[in-house]
């Protein structure tokens, strides 16, 4: 009986230092926040590597010849 008495009696002194007007997200959303930045981190540290891997060669623009048209690529035989 005495643990429950003890609770009721500290429960009105920690409503009194909670201030409505400054809530902050303490341990957890750091915690959470961290979390994510890791996995963001982590992420494009291996879309960066991905992205590297990636061997991209644009083809050249067909040249175009004097009448206007464009000149056929040669047949390789």
């Amino acid at each position: 009986m005495s643990a429950h008495l003890a609770l009721t009696q500290l429960v009105p002194f920690a409503a009194e230092e909670l201030d409505k007007n400054k809530v902050t997200p303490g341990v957890l959303g750091f915690v959470v926040f961290a979390v994510l930045a890791l996995a963001v981190w982590a992420l494009m540290k291996s879309m960066n590597r991905h992205m590297n891997s990636i061997s991209f060669e644009e083809t050249p623009a067909p040249a175009v010849s004097a009448q206007g048209g464009e000149t056929p690529p040669a047949a390789s035989k």
